[in-house]
């Protein structure tokens, strides 16, 4: 239940905040879509701890905050790369973007963990996830510095702090609640 009821406060502060408009008319349309997408969401059994991770929600902020740094470097680095690129044939730069692709081994063990991993890569420019499996990420790279700060491990090792020393309640898919 306590899941239902947190998908309900997230869905209403959504909705809440998005709107702009508190008449009681859009509001009781708010709150039968939310109802409506809760119901189906029960519907289709995904109301759960992996779906609405709530352990997380203490943590996973420094870990935004950590994720945004990444990205605005990774924005500064494919901005000196795109103007070096420009730039090169007027005052002989060096070529800067060299696209790679690799796999990228994984040890992290939750699907949770995984796709936040893949996601992280993907939302850091100059990099993409493009395929996950068991065991590793294939990843794209704008350049090879790029492609070797992801395989140094501390995104992982960060991802993997955050997931799996939660206890084992993110991997459990009971019914949901």
């Amino acid at each position: 239940m306590r899941y239902t009821l947190c998908l309900f406060a997230v869905l209403a502060f959504i909705w809440l905040a998005n709107s702009g408009h508190y008449t009681p008319l859009l509001l009781a349309f708010g709150l039968i879509s939310i109802l409506f997408v809760i119901a189906i969401a029960r519907r289709m059994k995904v109301v759960d701890g992996e779906s609405l991770p709530l352990e997380l929600w203490s943590t996973l902020p420094r870990y935004y905050l950590w994720l945004l740094r990444k990205i605005i470097a990774s924005n500064l680095e494919v901005a000196r790369c795109v103007w070096g690129g420009l730039l090169r044939g007027k005052i002989n730069m060096p070529a800067t973007i060299s696209p790679c692709s690799e796999r990228i081994p994984t040890t992290l063990k939750t699907d949770l963990g995984k796709v936040l991993y893949a996601n992280s890569i993907t939302l850091t420019p100059g990099t993409v996830a493009i395929d996950v499996s068991d065991s590793s990420i294939l990843v794209h790279a704008l350049t090879r510095a790029g492609l070797d700060e992801v395989k140094q491990g501390e995104m992982e090792q960060r991802i993997r702090k955050l997931t799996e020393n939660q206890g084992s309640s993110n991997t459990a898919t009971g019914s949901p609640s």
